[in-house]
């Protein structure tokens, strides 16, 4: 066996289970769930209809490379969500199962694991697949800590040179997780400077970027920034989207990488092997979903209101935050994180997720320490429910 693998954590939810063994919460209240970021609005009824009538596509083997009609659409979704003139379906566009198997798999594609102190870069608190895809395909992680003091951004400039020189691979989660900060251009910016200096691929994973709260300011993405500085060819980046999240269908497992040309033809070569190709029914519904927004727009107004609804009421006893986008809250605990996760669920019967289960100690610090993460992806009368028995169970602290 890969001895890679016995350096894999327990996955947050693994250790959350075991967090909560023995609690027995009170009979009389339901279970809410705020732990894990599943969305739970319903899929669209045009998106299953698109599904159910091209059902007959089970009888072909599908292209790794995707059909024409998902990479038009997808490309096409690109040049209007983000002002892109030209987007090449052909080559600058690759469909995956789901952005999770891509962020893994891209990993281990890019990463030559036998050069010496191979590194990945990424942020921390993060989504715990970062590591493992570095882990296992040779490389070290490195995590930069996203701290309140530096607004939850990632300050490229603590990282020593000696360092860069071994990055291979930066993983940036924009809007992120759990934050929802959005990286502004300048930032951008910066990270293309490195790009270009130490010659490493920057992986963007953009899984939250059609949930956000103001429509004159939606988070820009990495294309968006690359282009806007001339980059227009996306050296060294891709970019990660899935459809989970944006049009309420995360069973399907659908979204897509985009971005430099060069280097999505060696990442499609892997596929080629890897046996990952996107069935042609989720093809065809997925081209249904990339090609409206009407339905994305709803979704946005519903998560508006849990937001508007829920947390002034969680803000009143945590110290909390409206994040730039996304459905999750960060919110500061008075007492330790897993403590404070444990009591409640004891308690009041709502499950958050502790911080410090997010992030590795980095520079002597858990980032995630001391924080929960809370999804609102219940519906709201749920939310506002699960945000009153959180202020109910912070007065008896």
């Amino acid at each position: 066996m890969n001895p890679n693998l016995d350096r894999l954590q327990p996955y947050p939810f693994e250790k959350l289970r075991a967090l909560m063994d023995g609690v027995v919460p009170p009979a009389d209240l339901k279970l809410i769930r705020l732990s894990i970021g599943e969305p739970q609005h319903p899929t669209p009824p045009f998106i299953m209809q698109a599904l159910t009538d091209n059902l007959q596509g089970l009888a072909n083997y599908p292209a790794t490379i995707g059909g024409d009609p998902l990479r038009v659409a997808i490309a096409g979704w690109l040049e209007r969500r983000f002002g892109l003139p030209k987007v090449d379906p052909a080559t600058q566009v690759l469909p995956v199962n789901g952005s999770r198997e891509a962020l893994f798999a891209f990993a281990q594609a890019v990463i030559d694991g036998r050069r010496p102190g191979a590194k990945v870069l990424s942020p921390n608190p993060f989504y715990q697949i970062y590591e493992g895809a570095a882990l296992l395909a040779g490389a070290e992680p490195v995590f930069l800590n996203n701290l309140p003091e530096n607004g939850f951004g990632s300050d490229f400039d603590s990282v020593p040179e000696s360092v860069w020189r071994d990055i291979q691979l930066v993983f940036v989660c924009s809007p992120g997780n759990p934050t929802g900060r959005m990286l502004s251009q300048a930032e951008w910016a910066r990270l293309f400077e490195l790009s270009d200096r130490y010659g490493f691929v920057i992986a963007a994973d953009e899984c939250y970027s059609e949930i956000y709260f103001d429509d004159d300011a939606p988070p820009v993405g990495a294309l968006q920034a690359a282009h806007a500085l001339g980059r227009t060819d996306f050296r060294n980046l891709v970019m990660f989207s899935s459809l989970s999240k944006r049009s309420n269908v995360p069973g399907m497992r659908s979204g897509f990488v985009a971005g430099d040309a060069k280097v999505l033809k060696g990442f499609l070569r892997y596929r080629t092997y890897h046996g990952c190709a996107m069935s042609l029914p989720i093809q065809a519904a997925s081209v249904a979903a990339w090609n409206d927004e009407a339905h994305v727009v709803e979704n946005r107004r519903l998560y508006r209101e849990k937001f508007d609804r829920a947390m002034p009421i969680i803000a009143k006893h945590l110290k909390v935050q409206k994040p730039d986008a996304g459905f999750y809250l960060w919110a500061q605990t008075p007492i330790p994180d897993t403590e404070f996760a444990r009591r409640l669920q004891a308690a009041y019967n709502v499950t958050v997720l502790p911080g410090s289960f997010l992030a590795r100690e980095s520079n002597g610090v858990n980032p995630g320490a001391g924080f929960v993460r809370i999804a609102l992806v219940a519906e709201t009368a749920e939310c506002v429910e699960a945000a009153e028995r959180i202020a109910a169970f912070c007065q008896t602290l």
